[in-house]
């Protein structure tokens, strides 16, 4: 295949000859230069990924995708079997559960915490929370029973595995659960009480859940706090956790406004959006790597033109127009752009793979909670850095593509 004369002389112009070996280093310098902004932008952007997609993994791997709340501060849900069924025949409704939500404080006899109770329905909770895949000790359907211990039957919860560490206990060990909303004696307000037996340790990953959340069954939460046949809300899973705008519209639309209709993005709005700016903020800082490597071209490129004079000069002599003179270096330029992206993205990949099989940077789990970075390219980081990458090479070549070819060929053989 015969390549256009533009690409031919651009491609010899870029091959180094023994007097031009000064502006081939320089062209090489400029590769390194992208390569090495696409590099990095490339890892940090994976970084931010896959901690970000960790981090959600983790959220809803112990919460739901949306919750459907009372109004009202303080009302429970009376009618939520009738509410759960009008729920799921929502479509992309995979599958809800009722759930209570409540403050209370954990005693061992030797320490106290303050933690947050839930009660959950031990047959409907499995479809909608991931709580079964993060207990390490104990099952999820111990909670549906009392449980003997000493003389007497203990309903069963479910607690974290720092906590447990904190409260020093174990599966088998006893706990006292103490309500702050007590009852009303002689001698003032009087706490409520009940004793626990702990048939389950989780370990969702983050370290706030497994310190503060505790999971009894629905119907012993509803005795222990002394509620009706009510509950705080209810908990739903959908098909597609990124198309969840459409179910809370759809759900709002059947519930009516006495209800509020959460998804995971507005309950932890803030985190994301702070994940989200820090990754754009990172990009912008990044891509200035890459700028700074077109400086690179535009000095190539005008180096190229000077000691080009008189080649350039002998094509317009023989019919090369204006616009053919531009096309050769900036396709010269685009040449080195795309090389630089490319072995970028390669040495991207490449680092990327080498740290997600070997762990070659470790972190303290004890303070991350994962062992070691994990770095997840994905398709829409690489395409727009790619693109940012070559537009940008594309800009530094306008300048000096210009003066090129605006050299008027009678001065620049006047003196040959």
């Amino acid at each position: 295949m015969k390549l256009p004369y533009e690409i031919f002389i651009a491609l010899r112009y870029l091959g180094a000859k023994r007097k031009q070996a000064f502006i081939s280093v320089i062209s090489l310098i400029s590769i390194i230069g992208v390569a090495i902004g696409v590099m990095a932008l490339i890892l940090v952007l994976g970084v931010m990924t896959g901690f970000t997609d960790d981090l959600r993994e983790k959220i809803l791997g112990t919460n739901s995708h949306m919750v459907v709340t009372h109004f009202v501060g303080g009302s429970g849900m009376s009618d939520y079997i009738n509410i759960k069924k009008r729920i799921d025949s929502v479509a992309d409704v995979v599958a809800s559960t009722p759930f209570i939500i409540s403050q209370v404080m954990l005693s061992s006899g030797s320490n106290v915490s303050g933690v947050v109770l839930r009660g959950i329905d031990v047959v409907t909770a499995p479809a909608v929370i991931n709580l079964e895949k993060t207990i390490v000790e104990g099952t999820i359907g111990a909670l549906d029973t009392d449980h003997r211990y000493n003389e007497g039957l203990l309903p069963g919860i479910i607690i974290g595995n720092e906590l447990a560490r904190l409260l020093g206990v174990s599966v088998g060990n006893p706990l006292t659960v103490i309500s702050p909303t007590g009852f009303l004696s002689p001698t003032g307000m009087v706490p409520r009480w009940k004793k626990f037996l702990v048939v389950g340790v989780f370990e969702s990953g983050m370290y706030e859940y497994d310190t503060s959340i505790a999971y009894i069954s629905v119907v012993n939460a509803q005795k222990f706090l002394k509620m009706a046949d009510e509950v705080s809300g209810i908990e739903i899973r959908v098909k597609d956790i990124y198309q969840t705008d459409r179910v809370v519209a759809a759900v709002q639309n059947i519930l009516g406004h006495t209800y509020r209709v959460q998804d995971w993005k507005d309950m932890h709005r803030n985190l994301y959006s702070a994940l989200k700016l820090e990754k754009t903020a990172m990009f912008i800082i990044l891509i200035l790597i890459i700028i700074v490597a077109a400086f690179s071209i535009v000095a190539t490129l005008i180096m190229m033109v000077n000691d080009k004079n008189k080649e350039i000069a002998v094509l317009k002599s023989m019919g090369a127009t204006s616009s053919a003179i531009k096309r050769i270096f900036v396709f010269q330029g685009l040449v080195i752009g795309v090389i630089g992206t490319t072995l970028g993205l390669a040495g991207g990949f490449l680092l990327a793979f080498l740290q997600n099989h070997y762990q070659i940077i470790s972190l303290s789990k004890d303070v991350y909670y994962i062992p070691a970075l994990i770095i997840k390219i994905s398709f829409w980081d690489t395409f727009w850095v790619a693109c940012s990458a070559v537009i940008i090479s594309f800009v530094a070549t306008l300048y000096p593509s210009s003066q090129a070819a605006g050299l008027d060929p009678v001065e620049a053989l006047r003196y040959e």
